[in-house]
């Protein structure tokens, strides 16, 4: 199977043709796959109107899948398999959630830039996000190139950030917007996790700021100085010159690297259905080679 690569409207955003996600895959398309999206960031699949299972057995040519963290609360009552992410507005029932309803509020945060697992010491390599049904309008998904952000830095400001160490959970973001429903046990499992603030990539050999609404400190820095030094850099790396707006069709499969990449949701009228399912990759090891033991 031959695929076909082509950039689309930004350097780090590609679309990907030739290949149906239906059907097993040779070792050759894998490895193309993934040459891909070491040297883009984010790659488009249109067409692809998988199931779950098909997008499982994908994902997992790529490494292991993460279980949602939806987990970590003993009454939540899953819609899809634990390896896949309901980024839904839909309850186990599939009815629109209610305006009240605790896991449409917390889903909110998603709205906020972010790498997916930050918040885990072993955060995510790949995510593969599928559109099953999409609202009209609205609902997009934005992704920012931390490698262009970080080529884009003044030396001085790289040669003060390579080497500091962030701490990073779900707390910090889901604080930003005022949700606190969490239960003991989710408190203990979504203890901060230390992460590098610069990433280099594996593949490329290419540096990245390794970004996330999750960062809420810096360690050795004081806390005021580090949640506005981390504001600033979110600014930054956020300008429209490092960011790419994806509109959904039904049918489209996106995959990208955590590693290098940021990306939030956007509003959408939400009496209409917006049904994404997403499967997580891991990376594998902590960045912060000391947390390996």
């Amino acid at each position: 199977m031959s695929i076909t690569v082509k950039p689309l409207h930004t350097v780090f955003v590609a679309g990907v043709t030739g290949l149906d996600l239906r059907e097993p895959l040779t070792d050759g398309t894998v490895a193309a796959v993934e040459a891909a999206i070491n040297q883009y960031g984010v790659l488009v699949f249109p067409g692809q109107f998988i199931d779950d299972e098909q997008q499982m057995a994908f994902s997992r040519r790529f490494g292991d899948l993460e279980t949602t963290v939806k987990l970590y609360r003993k009454d939540y009552v899953p819609r899809l398999n634990p390896h896949v992410s309901d980024i839904s507005n839909l309850d186990e029932n599939n009815r629109i959630r209610a305006k009240d309803d605790r896991l449409r509020l917390n889903g909110l945060g998603n709205r906020l830039w972010h790498s997916d697992s930050s918040f885990k010491r072993v955060p995510a390599r790949f995510s593969l996000l599928s559109a099953r049904r999409i609202p009209s309008e609205g609902g997009e998904t934005q992704f920012a190139d931390m490698r262009a952000a970080w080529d884009a830095l003044p030396d001085g400001k790289k040669a003060l950030l390579d080497g500091m160490i962030c701490e990073h959970t779900q707390l910090f973001s889901r604080a930003k917007i005022g949700f606190t429903d969490w239960s003991e046990e989710e408190r203990v499992k979504m203890a901060p996790v230390p992460q590098l603030m610069v990433r280099t990539h594996p593949a490329s050999g290419r540096k990245s700021l390794y970004l996330s609404s999750h960062a809420g400190r810096i360690r050795g820095m004081e806390e005021p100085e580090a949640r506005m030094m981390l504001m600033d850099l979110m600014e930054f790396a956020t300008q429209p010159q490092f960011v790419h707006t994806h509109n959904w069709t039904v049918g489209d499969l996106v995959m990208w690297d955590n590693r290098c990449t940021m990306h939030r949701a956007r509003e959408h009228d939400e009496t209409q259905v917006r049904d994404l399912h997403r499967t997580t990759v891991s990376d594998g090891l902590p960045t912060v080679a000391a947390e390996a033991a």
